[in-house]
């Protein structure tokens, strides 16, 4: 009698450790189609947010074109036209002062457009403060 319940004990154990590799051969399965899931969505996350990264910097790159081409007209107005035509009414030096500071005032204006635009596109490279400070106390820990 002996000899059958250590039999049994053994086929018992047998049929629980099929149990346990079937169990983790699901798991591994699920696991890996999370993984999958997660990568789908990482991936549509990075599109999404590589396509919002070009519109912010083709506009800040017309920002800088505009603003561009209006200093370069700034330095030509300096010389021509605008000046002539306000050098009756001014002195020729006040009328060089208006052409050039209204143009330098444009130029300054979209340069603050563009380094809005700039910054907005470095923000949304940031990390989470939460997450940042995170990596920063275990990086003190390791040294």
């Amino acid at each position: 009698m002996l000899e059958s319940e250590q039999d049994s004990e053994t086929e018992g154990e047998a049929t629980s450790a099929a149990f346990q590799q079937e169990t983790i051969v699901e798991e591994l399965g699920s696991l890996i189609d999370d993984a999958q899931l997660y990568a789908k969505a990482e991936l549509a996350f990075q599109k999404t947010r590589a396509r919002l990264v070009g519109r912010n910097v083709g506009a800040a790159l017309g920002a800088v074109i505009v603003a561009i081409i209006l200093l370069h007209i700034a330095l030509i107005a300096l010389a021509v036209g605008l000046v002539l035509a306000l050098e009756p009414v001014l002195t020729i030096w006040g009328a060089i002062g208006i052409v050039v500071g209204v143009m330098l005032l444009g130029v300054g204006l979209l340069g603050r457009m563009a380094l809005a635009r700039a910054k907005r596109v470095g923000a949304m490279f940031e990390t989470d403060p939460d997450t940042e400070a995170d990596g920063a106390a275990q990086s003190g820990n390791r040294q």
